[in-house]
C-alpha cells in the first residue's frame, strides 16, 4: 500500500511538474524564432499577406518571424505540414479556402484532418477572384467567352493557382451551369500563373485575387472577363460579376486565414488573435491588402472556426451536386 502511494505521490509530482513548465513556457512566449508556413509560391496574395503580418508580429512579439513557402496541391502541403507540426506556437500557417473548406469534399484521402489538426486563429483577409484574359484570346465579354467556349469544346484553357483552389472550384462550378468544356491548367500559386497569362501562354486564367488586374487591365495587357464575387470590386468597379451576368448568387470569394497546429495552447492562440487583429485594423495593412483586391478582414477563433464550418458545408453541396472531382 505504501509502495502504491509513493507512485501515485510521484506521478502526481511529475504532472504538476510538467504543468508548471508548460505554464512557463507559455508565459515567456516568444523566446525564439517563429516560422509562418506560406502554402503557395512566393509572389502571390498568399505570400504578401503572410510577409506583411510576419512582419508587424515579429515587431510586437520581439522575436524574428521565417516566413518559408511550401507550395502545391492547392495549399494542402503546406497545411498538412502545419498540422504536423509541434504545437508550441513555434510553426505557424497561412492557410485558406482551397485546404481548410474545399479540400475536404474534393479528395477523398487528406493526409489531415481539420477540424483534428488545425487551431484557428485569425482570418486574415477576403479577396476577390476574377476572370482575366490576354489581348490574344477571341472574346472580350464573359458572354462571348461562353459562345467561344461551347463552339471550341474541350480547347479554352485557363489557368488557377492550383488544384482545389477557390478559383478552380468557381471554373468547375461555372462550367457546370454554363454547360462548357474548359480544359484546367493548375500552377503552383497566383504569380507563376498570372506571368504565364501576362505573357499570353495561356489565354485565360481564373485568378485568386485582382492583384493583376489592378495593375495590368488599365494598361491593357489583359482584359477583365468578370468578377467571381457576388459584389462588384473598388479596383474594377466597371466589371460585371458571375452573378449580374445571368447566374444569380454565384460568389467564390477567396479567403486567407492565420492557423496553428491543434493543441498549441489557447493562451498563445489568444496572444495571437489579439495582435493579428490589431495589426489589420491599422492603415498601413489595410492600403496594402486593397493594393492586391484583399479586404483586411479578422475574426476570433471560435468565429474562425464556425466560418470554416459554414463554408465547408456550402463547398461540399456545389461539389457534390456537380460531380466535380480532384485532377
Amino acid at each position: 500500500m505504501e509502495t502504491i502511494l509513493k507512485n501515485l505521490c510521484g506521478a502526481a509530482v511529475l504532472a504538476l511538474c510538467s504543468i508548471t513548465a508548460a505554464s512557463a513556457a507559455t508565459e515567456s512566449y516568444p523566446n525564439k524564432t517563429i516560422t509562418l508556413i506560406v502554402p503557395f509560391a512566393p509572389g502571390g496574395p498568399a505570400d504578401i499577406m503572410g510577409r506583411t503580418i510576419a512582419k508587424n508580429l515579429a515587431d510586437d512579439l520581439g522575436q524574428a518571424i521565417v516566413v518559408v513557402n511550401k507550395a502545391g496541391a492547392g495549399g494542402n502541403i503546406g497545411t498538412d505540414a502545419l498540422a504536423k507540426s509541434n504545437p508550441d506556437g513555434y510553426t505557424l500557417g497561412i492557410s485558406l479556402i482551397s485546404s481548410l473548406a474545399i479540400a475536404p469534399s474534393l479528395y477523398s484521402k487528406l493526409p489531415y484532418d481539420v477540424k483534428r489538426d488545425i487551431a484557428p486563429i485569425s482570418m486574415v483577409g477576403i479577396a476577390t477572384p476574377a476572370i482575366l484574359a490576354h489581348p490574344s484570346a477571341p472574346f472580350n465579354t464573359f458572354d462571348e467567352m461562353i459562345r467561344y467556349a461551347k463552339a471550341h469544346p474541350g480547347t479554352l484553357n485557363y489557368s488557377t493557382p492550383g488544384v482545389g483552389t477557390a478559383p478552380h472550384l468557381a471554373a468547375e462550378y461555372l462550367s457546370s451551369l454554363a454547360g462548357i468544356d474548359l480544359v484546367h491548367v493548375p500552377y503552383k500559386g497566383t504569380a507563376p500563373a498570372s506571368q504565364d497569362l501576362l505573357a499570353g501562354v495561356i489565354p485565360m486564367g481564373f485568378e485568386s485575387s485582382l492583384v493583376t488586374a489592378s495593375k495590368f487591365v488599365d494598361s491593357g495587357k489583359l482584359k477583365a472577363i468578370a468578377v467571381l464575387t457576388k459584389d462588384r470590386s473598388d479596383l474594377l468597379p466597371k466589371v460585371p460579376t458571375v452573378s449580374e451576368l445571368g447566374y444569380p448568387g454565384f460568389d467564390a470569394a477567396n479567403w486567407f486565414c492565420l492557423v496553428a497546429p491543434a493543441n498549441t495552447p489557447p493562451q498563445i492562440i489568444e496572444k495571437l488573435n489579439r495582435l493579428t487583429a490589431a495589426a489589420l485594423k491599422t492603415p498601413e495593412i489595410v492600403a496594402k491588402f486593397a493594393e492586391i483586391g484583399v479586404v483586411a478582414q479578422s475574426m476570433s477563433p471560435a468565429e474562425l472556426a464556425a466560418y470554416i464550418d459554414k463554408e465547408t458545408k456550402h463547398w461540399r453541396e456545389i461539389i457534390v451536386a456537380n460531380n466535380i472531382k480532384a485532377e
